[in-house]
């Protein structure tokens, strides 16, 4: 389900493309800043390291590898023709990066017992967030609702000898709440491979930091007031990152209003409808981006009581959750090791 618009202001240089001082530091002593334009947003890297126009191009190159894979918008991505209900079977054995997103969300799954699904896409597009027409939904027709279910659930699916199958044709994917973060991993492996030891990389507000800043301090991640009207640089926490993944989902900013009703864009896979909770947003550290990006779709969808009972059964996973309380006002609770990396 496509779920992110965390906007993020990367503390202490990131945001501003600012590099050290070339006239005294080595080019291996330099911070280089990468941006570029993926997966419907923006991403950027910055590394500690050498050569950033070959970077650049490897990076660009990694992520349209990537998208060929796993985007629904590109109709002849491995996705696509999967999603296609003409196909029920689909060789994967030369798909790494589509074979690892289903792997892992098998496993997210299961562990939260169906709140993340990415075979909720036919319900996405109902909703108007897919890749089908952007459009408000003004007569909602719970028989349509209904009938679209029958489609949804992993169990729906099975990946066999690399043979992925479905059993209902109008099952289809979306991987736009882990895909993300899977593309931050993978240019994080990309950077280790070329011996980069502090790097910070971000897609749509996701992120991965490994080693230091440029000030030989953490990184620093604002999470943002989870408000509608709220400025991209107002922060409700700031967040200190090393060697760690970072996610955050939220209903702030991809909603629509119809007929009077709010509709956002996390899609209860239980219910077949948009998500209507307390829960304002969820951020959540793993070791890798990845697992945040699942999880912390899936903790909306929970709410943040359930959320927090469920983290807490999870290795390596910490979550930061902010909800709206009884009197209107914001709230926020967090899992139980958590704390080591508020830093406001």
């Amino acid at each position: 389900m496509k779920h992110l618009y965390l906007f993020i202001f990367i503390l202490l240089g990131l945001a501003c493309n600012i590099e050290t001082n070339t006239s005294t530091a080595s080019k291996s002593d330099t911070y280089h800043a990468i941006q570029g334009k993926t997966m419907g947003t923006t991403y950027s890297v910055k590394y500690l390291g050498e050569n950033p126009e070959k970077m650049k191009t490897e990076i660009d190159q990694l992520l349209v590898d990537i998208n060929q894979e796993v985007s629904t918008y590109i109709k002849d991505a491995t996705i696509s023709i999967f999603n296609n209900n003409e196909i029920t079977e689909l060789d994967i054995s030369d798909k790494p990066h589509f074979r690892q997103n289903i792997e892992a969300a098998k496993d997210i799954v299961e562990k939260t017992k169906g709140a993340f699904d990415p075979t909720i896409m036919p319900l996405v597009n109902y909703w108007g967030f897919g890749y089908t027409e952007k459009r408000k939904v003004t007569n909602v027709d719970s028989l349509k609702i209904d009938s679209l279910m029958q489609s949804v659930g992993f169990d729906n699916i099975s990946l066999v000898n690399n043979i992925l199958e479905k059993e209902n044709p109008d099952t289809q994917l979306d991987f736009s709440a882990i895909a993300k973060g899977y593309g931050v991993d993978a240019i994080g492996k990309l950077l280790e491979q070329q011996k980069v030891d502090h790097y910070f990389v971000e897609i749509g507000g996701e992120t991965l930091a490994k080693g230091k800043n440029p000030k030989g301090q953490n990184w620093r991640i604002g999470i943002n007031v989870p408000e509608e009207n709220a400025s991209t640089q107002e922060f409700y926490s700031i967040i200190k990152l090393a060697n760690k993944g970072l996610a955050t989902s939220g209903n702030y900013r991809n909603f629509y209003k119809s007929n009077d009703q709010k509709y956002g864009h996390t899609i209860n896979t239980k219910t077949g409808f948009p998500e209507i909770n307390t829960t304002l947003s969820a951020s959540v550290i793993a070791n890798d981006c990845m697992t945040a990006d699942a999880y912390a779709t899936a903790f909306m969808v929970m709410g943040y009581e359930e959320a927090l009972k469920l983290v807490e059964t999870i290795p390596d996973v910490e979550t930061y959750l902010i909800y709206a309380t009884d009197e209107a006002t914001l709230a926020a609770k967090q899992s139980s090791g958590m704390q080591q990396y508020i830093l406001e």
